[in-house]
């Protein structure tokens, strides 16, 4: 064999890659599909239809049930729970079981428990005991019950002990973000006995002639808005009241923004993947936009996202 099943495991599939290694008081039922360099450990039981990519690890006590696809790199921590029937009943059998998909480089904690017809985005974080009932974003951080995204992975945040920190004081108005083309600008203030102004104009403050303006608020603490990019358009956000979080993402680096202040203006240029979420309850988020509203302008989906940005670079 090119691989290693250890004597007391029950490996009855021919579908095995080579140098996976599968431990004691492991079950391999006959139709199911491992790739190579995995490590399925002691007391794992995997089913008939599944499909399992290279250097995946499952940790012990897994079941890997019918319609469950785990793509490569992705790990899978003990005691891990799956399932694949949404209305389960003893001796009742669906014609066919929901598919569940873990993509390429994602992790899930220990106990954590995927819904079924779920699915985990590249490189996301189940975080230790999450219950996941709905698909979780790529890169996304996510823990509790029901499971509600806490972060991303690999995303760069400037906080100190008293909140962000993105202006020296007597640093200049404009900031780079990691991510390119994307700027925090600091907004003029005014106060006196007559209450506060703030104020922005093209040129100084606002790096294009805004076509549009929306309102986001009243948005649950843990949901998330955004989540795609635009083609051609730019955005200007301001949280006018409470905070919300932003995060910026061009397919390589991600930074991730606290806006809490109406001082604070951060620009998002075209093909910048952007996610609004940790909205106080009493938020109001100010956008401006470049153009108006096109359906055709948005790329929601984070996977087309990144063909886009290789087309685009391809062809620069």
């Amino acid at each position: 064999m090119s691989y290693f099943a250890h004597q007391q495991s029950l490996v009855e599939s021919d579908t095995i890659g080579d140098h996976t290694r599968i431990w004691a008081f492991a079950h391999v039922l006959p139709g199911a599909r491992i790739g190579e360099n995995c490590n399925i450990c002691d007391h794992v039981f995997i089913e008939n239809d599944v499909v399992i990519g290279n250097n995946v690890t499952i940790k012990c006590g897994v079941q890997v049930w019918d319609g469950i696809s785990l793509e490569d790199n992705v790990f899978v921590g003990p005691n891990a729970t799956f399932t694949n029937d949404p209305s389960p009943r003893s001796k009742q059998y669906p014609d066919q079981f929901f598919r569940t998909v873990v993509r390429e480089g994602a992790s899930i904690g220990a106990n954590a428990t995927i819904l079924p017809g779920l699915t985990i985005g590249k490189n996301a974080m189940i975080g230790a005991g999450a219950v996941v009932t709905r698909d979780v974003p790529s890169n996304a951080i996510v823990v509790g019950n029901p499971a509600y995204i806490r972060g991303y992975a690999s995303s760069i945040k400037q906080l100190d002990s008293n909140g962000p920190v993105y202006f020296a004081e007597e640093s200049a108005p404009v900031r780079s973000s990691i991510v390119p083309g994307v700027t925090v600008r600091k907004l003029p203030f005014f106060a006196d006995i007559r209450g506060e102004l703030s104020f922005a104009e093209f040129g100084p403050h606002l790096p294009f002639l805004p076509q549009r303006y929306f309102l986001v608020y009243n948005v649950p603490s843990r949901e998330v808005r955004g989540e795609h990019a635009h083609k051609e358009l730019h955005q200007f956000l301001v949280c006018v009241r409470g905070s919300c979080a932003v995060l910026v993402d061009d397919g390589t680096r991600r930074e991730e923004f606290v806006l809490d202040s109406p001082l604070i203006g951060l620009h998002i240029p075209p093909m910048v993947w952007g996610i609004q979420y940790k909205f106080s309850s009493d938020a109001l988020l100010f956008v401006l936009a470049s153009e108006g509203y096109k359906a055709d302008d948005y790329i929601r989906d984070y996977d087309d996202y990144l063909k886009a940005l290789k087309i685009r670079k391809a062809d620069s």
